[in-house]
């Protein structure tokens, strides 16, 4: 049994068909990555399936019904989403953001650890762990949107283009650490428009053209596909 799986996802934004009724799976402990244009329904993919717009169809989490549960609860089944643009809390520390992943955490000897080991795998929120979240470069705010994201204990972990806006170099760092989160036994299911980097570590994955998938295969396929390469991939 698939850890996610999603069937006929319809979402109408008024007269505009967003998506067409599209369905695919993730496998536990799997690296899938959805690629697309602009405009293609990804980001309303990933916001369907954590509960926070309204859709049609079916979203089955770990074996069970999640179509009509509310974001809070959905997070709390073990799924979390590192939303595009980092959305992080500006005004809050750096140790304030973390702590608000950790909300539904109690037992303050779990959150320290937690925290401890997040701060072990981003050394630069621990040496900013007093600064103010809003002045952190761009990509340590993506670091710390995931750590934040890490802090609820995800089985499985979506990202909405995580790399936006950064460096060559720091994209790079992004892709290492989201196969090491992976490597880790967190199951990923990302959105990138960084086809080449995002496919490179994928098992498999997606396309979606305005609301339908139109092609899907494995990382490797996807990536010698002359339509993939034609489209998104430059050559």
């Amino acid at each position: 049994m698939a850890l996610l799986e999603v069937n006929d996802l319809k979402v109408a934004y008024g007269v505009i068909n967003a998506l067409k009724g599209i369905s695919f799976k993730v496998e536990k402990g799997e690296i899938v990555t959805l690629i697309g244009a602009n405009g293609a329904g990804k980001t309303t993919t990933m916001q369907s399936i954590i509960g926070l717009i309204k859709k049609s169809g079916s979203i089955i989490f770990d074996g069970q019904d999640i179509s009509k549960m509310m974001c809070h609860d959905i997070v709390n089944k073990g799924m979390v989403l590192v939303p595009e643009g980092r959305k992080i809390f500006s005004e809050l520390t750096v140790y304030e953001n973390l702590l608000m992943g950790a909300y539904k955490q109690k037992d303050k000897n779990i959150f320290k650890e937690d925290i401890e080991k997040v701060y072990k795998r981003f050394p630069r929120l621990k040496e900013r762990q007093k600064q103010v979240a809003g002045t952190l470069s761009g990509g340590e705010q993506q670091m710390l949107a995931i750590g934040r994201a890490l802090m609820s204990h995800p089985t499985l972990m979506m990202l909405d283009e995580p790399s936006m806006g950064l460096s060559p170099k720091l994209v790079s760092e992004v892709f290492d650490i989201i196969k090491g989160i992976n490597d880790d036994g967190v199951t990923i299911l990302l959105v990138e428009q960084n086809a080449t980097r995002s496919l490179a570590i994928s098992d498999r994955a997606y396309v979606l053209e305005l609301g339908s998938i139109v092609l899907e295969g494995s990382g490797k396929e996807l990536l010698e596909s002359d339509m993939v390469k034609k489209a998104y991939l430059g050559y």
